[in-house]
């Protein structure tokens, strides 16, 4: 039977809600700062994120611009770019700032953990289960997001930390999964992931990781066909999981015990 060794965790939407308040937030400070007429709405983001990583969202969006201008009451003398090395030079350095947005807005503290991510996370690193990251967000968000939300020591809690363009493809791709599993030289029936996204989903499945998705407000009716268990989050002993699709058992909340269990079956 196999036995737990590491559990891996998405971050954005998965350790804490940071996609509608934090990620979007920030895209409109740095749109604003820019002077850009842009404003992406809650409903407009989730349409975003079928776009994985931050970078390629504005490419999307920039594409999107450029094939049919959007009209805004603002007006702006912005020249966007067109092609070539300026525009990637103009995206790179409009996330550069967004992310600057994204870690004042951490340092506010309006962006808690999610149900029982911190009790999970303590419970493996008592029980000797390694820990680790595997994001589409840059290295410096994640970085931000475990410092502020759960202690200043957080990032070293974990063995690995594959975020960003660590590796060339994103969600859904594989790669990000690989990258883990090669840096902490383990199988993947050993490895449980947690995850919130199809995208997400689907690049560990795609690695042969047995995964729980914990969804969000943007993703709960979305389709997670072949994860182990979909929740609405990881629960607490005063706070009971509800089971999306999958069997839980006698569980009310996420534990270590949880995790080999579902490994067995």
């Amino acid at each position: 039977m196999p036995h737990l060794q590491a559990l891996i965790f998405d971050v954005d939407g998965t350790l804490a809600e940071t996609e509608r308040d934090g990620h979007r937030v920030a895209f409109n400070r740095a749109f604003a700062e820019a002077g850009l007429p842009w404003e992406w709405s809650i409903e407009l983001y989730g349409d975003l994120l079928e776009v994985a990583g931050g970078k390629e969202r504005i490419q999307f969006y920039l594409d999107c611009v450029s094939a049919a201008p959007i009209q805004s009451p603002t007006q702006s003398n912005v020249v966007l770019p067109r092609s070539g090395g300026d525009r990637i030079r103009w995206i790179t350095a409009l996330h550069t700032a967004k992310i600057s947005h994204y870690k004042q807005l951490l340092r506010e503290g309006i962006i808690p953990p999610r149900p029982g991510v911190q009790r999970l996370l303590q419970q493996a690193r008592s029980q000797g289960v390694q820990l680790a990251i595997a994001t589409t967000s840059a290295p410096d968000n994640a970085i931000a997001l475990l410092e502020t939300a759960f202690a200043p020591n957080a990032p070293s809690w974990f063995e690995v930390i594959a975020a960003g363009d660590i590796v060339p493809a994103k969600k859904p791709a594989p790669d990000i999964y690989y990258y883990v599993l090669q840096a902490l030289n383990l199988e993947p029936q050993h490895c449980l992931v947690i995850e919130d996204s199809p995208q997400g989903l689907q690049a560990a499945l795609k690695a042969g990781l047995k995964t729980v998705v914990t969804v969000n407000n943007y993703t709960r009716h979305h389709d997670f066909s072949g994860a182990a268990l979909v929740l609405d989050h990881l629960g607490e002993p005063d706070c009971p999981f509800e089971v999306i699709a999958g069997n839980a058992g006698d569980f009310t909340y996420f534990d270590v015990a949880l995790a080999e269990w579902l490994l067995s079956q």
